[in-house]
């Protein structure tokens, strides 16, 4: 595989990894700061941006810069940390 090919497959994984990080980072301080879990403004933002990833990861795929496995396991590592983060809320109530 060419090393062009490579370079620009590991940079679509690293944006999509920030991207994915910064979700979470966003998420962390809406609940510490603005609202909580049960507010429609939290579960709208939620919402919004895991489908503008989502839909990037597609984006990706399609583009053949990462492989449909490693972009859901981006969402379903990001999902698990959003739970673990919403659970901790809950129980500091």
């Amino acid at each position: 595989m060419p090393e062009v090919t490579i370079d620009h497959r590991e940079k679509a994984h690293a944006l999509l990894k920030a991207d994915a990080d910064n979700i979470l980072r966003l998420i962390e301080v809406q609940i510490e700061n603005l609202t909580m879990p049960q507010c429609p403004v939290y579960e709208d933002v939620l919402d919004t941006q895991m489908f503008g990833l989502s839909r990037e990861i597609d984006f990706a795929v399609r583009l053949n810069l990462i492989n449909e496995n490693d972009g859901k396991a981006l969402l379903e590592n990001l999902e698990k940390k959003l739970n673990i983060l919403h659970e901790a809320s809950q129980n500091s109530l």
